[in-house]
């Protein structure tokens, strides 16, 4: 190759797949539905962190997961669990979704896709986050993720409240 080095082009060296449980967590800044910028460390101050990806508002499970999260943010609270949904829809789209649907729960804009890459869950085809759940404890590690195979699909809260309550 004539001793050029061969590059890969931008964000070809991101994730393919999502970190592995026991490795940290990618921390990141996104816009938030407060109005303010949310990291994920500032998430993390002494709790753990559910982060639910999840891939556009205003879907029919989308809506029902975001709602379902909402309704049981008390048990989660309990859990000593911050809940946030992070999508690739903007902040007014997501605050239309969140005032629409009565959701409670924080919602964070990865409109530009790169937590969505870093987390190694972008959609090629639909160029949104895949369904996926990483819980991040207190010590900035991964403590436990899933990935759903179908868009359709999605987590009961009680399959995610066990998880947090076997992590302890």
């Amino acid at each position: 190759m004539n001793g050029e080095t061969s590059h890969p082009a931008p964000g070809s060296a991101l994730p393919s797949t999502p970190p592995a449980v026991g490795t940290t967590a990618p921390d990141f800044v996104l816009p938030s539905t407060r109005g303010d910028h949310v990291s994920l460390r500032s998430l993390r101050d002494g709790s753990t962190v559910l982060l639910a990806f999840f891939p556009a508002a205003f879907t029919g499970v989308c809506t029902a997961e975001m709602c379902d999260l909402s309704s049981d943010i008390e048990a989660f609270t309990r859990a000593n669990a911050t809940v946030v949904g992070i999508s690739v829809d903007s902040i007014p789209s997501l605050m239309e979704f969140k005032a629409k649907n009565g959701i409670t729960i924080d919602l964070l804009s990865d409109v530009r896709r790169d937590v969505t890459r870093r987390y190694g869950i972008l959609n090629e085809t639909f160029f949104s986050a895949k369904r996926a759940y990483f819980i991040v404890g207190s010590d900035g590690t991964i403590k436990w993720k899933h990935v759903e195979n179908d868009l359709d699909d999605k987590r009961d809260n009680s399959q995610l409240l066990e998880e947090l309550a076997r992590l302890g």
